[in-house]
Order: structure tokens, then C-alpha cells, then sequence
């Protein structure tokens, strides 16, 4: 792997440590935030089925470790930005269950104001800023996120998600160049599901190891097994003291796996019933979970609390975004310009 060279800004200047493995608190925390981005998104599934969501839908199953992980190496301050598959960013980042599945309806209770969808949901508060439905768009707007870091002298960075599909986008490499040039704190994440919109990698892609990709650029990058949140952790705690300490760009390829089609309306047909269960059966990301917090003295009846208390927060976000009332016309007219003296 690459050495960065040595920051010569002050604020910045140092040395990456190594990470801490993860405790069982924190494996159990990491276990419950899965398990709502999982059951949220197998909510969310349901109402599209029943009609009450409509236009794109692309939901995280399978891929839940990714976010989960990530997350748990942030500080205040950091900054999130990710793709149209962004569901489980926004809960991975705190925001309310109710708020994002009323959003998903179109209601007023979104976090739009039932105006953005599925793949337009931001909150400063959290420091997510949005799902982008244009791929390969939030790779430069994530990059100019770490430029604002790295213009006021802050410690934060800014965690930029993207497929393995828009890897190959122009505005990608446009954005390696100069995170590198300027040494920006941000953590490009390419989520690596096998498959685009019904394409594989493998025909997609000439790289055969897409955490190369910045390397003519001079940005240290490694493959992550992205279906294992420990892993995820480890992985991530690095690249953050990486940026943190001002030596400039990461790159994580995380190879995780999707187990529904690219979007509700894909049947998935480019791939067989027995590689995904494959999948389940052998990689996913919660029962992995579960079990090591078995091995490590925790009890059933524990994580059924948990499951109980997730299933209810689920249910009462889709009673919330079924109950809550559409947008007035009045809001076509707002949130549409911004006057800055």
C-alpha cells in the first residue's frame, strides 16, 4: 500500500493509529442498527408493493454492514453523502425511522416534505447530505464537502459512498485528482455489490481490484469484506486517522452483496436463486453478528428484546407515514431558492 506524504498543514499534521477491535457493546449497538436498516427496508418493500410508495425504490438489504461499520468511526462534525440506495445511511446516521419512511410515501412528515422521495432526503442536523439519484453526482459534491474541512482547519472528514458501477464515471476520477492534489480529508467508499443495473463487475469494469483505482494518484486503498461490520470498523478507523491526520484521500472497496434486484422494479433475473442464497447463508452480515454475540455470553431472550423493539419502531414509522397528510400545492413554491447576502 501507498505512504501518503507527510501533512504540512499543522492542525493536520500526524501519524494514523491503529483501531481498537470492537467491544460486544459495540457489536451489540452495531447488531440493532443492522437489524432496523434490515427490517426498515423489508417495510419499505411492503408498502411499495401496496402501492403506497411510488417511482424508484432501491432498497439496502444484504448490504447493511457497509453503513453500519463506517459510521462507527465518526465524530461529531463528519459528513455523510451517498448514492439513490441511501435508506440505510440516513438510519445509520440517526435520523427517525418515521421521518424517512414518510418521505418514501411523499407525505408531509418527510424529511423533504414528501417532495424528495427516496433518493432526495438530507439532514444537517445529522450530517447527512443526501442520497443523489444522478450516479456518480455525490462523488464530486462529497469531495467539495472535505474541501470545507480542510479550508477551515477541522479534524472532520467527509465519508463519500458510490457503487462499483459509478467507479467508472468521469466526475470520479476528476474528484481522486483533486482530493489527492490538496490532500482532502475524505473517504471515497466504493460499495462493490457485484452487480449494476443488471451488469456485472466483471463485464463492467476492466479493474479487477477496484481498491486500486487510486493509485495514479498516489491514494491508498484496500478491499474490505464488506459483509462482516468488524471488519468494516477496523477498516474504517484507519482510513479516518488517515485523512484526520492530513495525509489526504482513502479509498475502501467494500465487497458486499445485494440480495434484491437494483431497484423494486428489477426481477434480478441476471443472476440464480442459489447464488444469493448462497449469500445469505454464508456472509450475512447480521446473523454473522448474532452468532458472535452468542459465542460471547449474550442470550436469545436478549436479542429477541431487540428484534421486538426494532419491529416496533418499523411499524410505527409506516402507521406515521400512512397517517401522515400529503404536501399542500403551497410547497412547490418552497426549499426551491436560497438567498445568501
Amino acid at each position: 500500500m501507498a505512504q501518503a506524504a507527510e501533512a504540512t498543514s499543522g492542525k493536520r499534521r500526524g501519524k494514523a493509529a491503529s483501531a481498537p477491535p470492537m467491544t460486544r457493546d459495540q457489536l451489540l449497538q452495531a447488531y440493532r442498527d443492522m437489524l432496523l436498516i434490515r427490517r426498515f427496508e423489508e417495510k419499505a418493500g411492503q408498502l411499495y408493493g401496496m402501492g403506497l410508495i411510488g417511482g424508484f425504490c432501491h432498497l439496502y438489504i444484504g448490504q447493511e454492514a457497509v453503513v453500519v461499520g463506517m459510521q462507527a468511526c465518526l465524530e461529531p462534525g463528519d459528513q455523510v453523502i451517498t448514492s439513490y440506495r441511501d435508506h440505510g445511511h440516513m438510519l445509520a446516521t440517526g435520523m427517525e425511522a418515521r421521518g424517512v419512511m414518510a418521505e418514501l410515501t411523499g407525505r408531509i412528515g418527510g424529511y423533504s416534505h414528501g417532495k424528495g422521495g427516496s433518493m432526495h432526503m438530507f439532514s444537517r442536523e445529522k450530517g447527512f447530505f443526501g442520497g443523489h439519484g444522478i450516479v456518480g453526482a455525490q462523488v464530486s459534491l462529497g469531495t467539495g464537502l472535505a474541501f470545507a474541512n480542510w479550508y477551515r482547519e477541522s479534524r472532520n472528514v467527509s465519508l463519500t459512498y458510490f457503487g462499483e458501477g459509478a467507479s467508472n464515471q468521469g466526475q470520479v476520477f476528476e474528484s481522486f485528482n483533486l482530493a489527492a492534489l490538496m490532500k482532502l480529508p475524505v473517504i471515497f467508499i466504493i460499495e462493490n455489490n457485484k452487480y449494476g443495473m443488471g451488469t456485472s463487475v466483471e463485464r463492467a469494469s476492466a479493474s479487477r481490484d477496484l481498491s486500486k483505482n487510486g493509485a495514479p494518484w498516489g491514494i491508498p486503498g484496500e478491499q474490505v469484506n464488506g459483509m462482516d461490520v468488524m471488519a468494516v470498523k477496523e477498516a474504517g478507523e484507519r482510513a479516518a486517522a488517515h485523512c484526520r491526520a492530513g495525509n489526504g484521500p482513502y479509498l475502501l472497496e467494500m465487497k458486499t452483496y445485494r440480495y434484491r434486484g437494483h431497484s423494486m422494479s428489477d426481477p434480478a433475473k441476471y443472476r440464480t436463486r442459489e447464488e444469493v442464497q448462497k449469500m445469505r447463508e454464508q456472509s450475512d452480515p447480521i446473523e454473522t453478528a448474532r452468532k458472535l454475540l452468542l459465542e460471547q455470553g449474550l442470550d436469545e431472550a436478549a436479542l429477541k428484546t431487540i428484534d421486538d423493539e426494532v419491529k416496533a419502531i418499523v411499524q410505527e414509522a409506516a402507521d406515521f407515514a400512512q397517517q401522515s397528510p400529503e404536501p399542500p400545492e403551497s410547497e412547490l413554491w418552497t426549499d426551491v431558492l436560497l438567498e445568501a447576502r
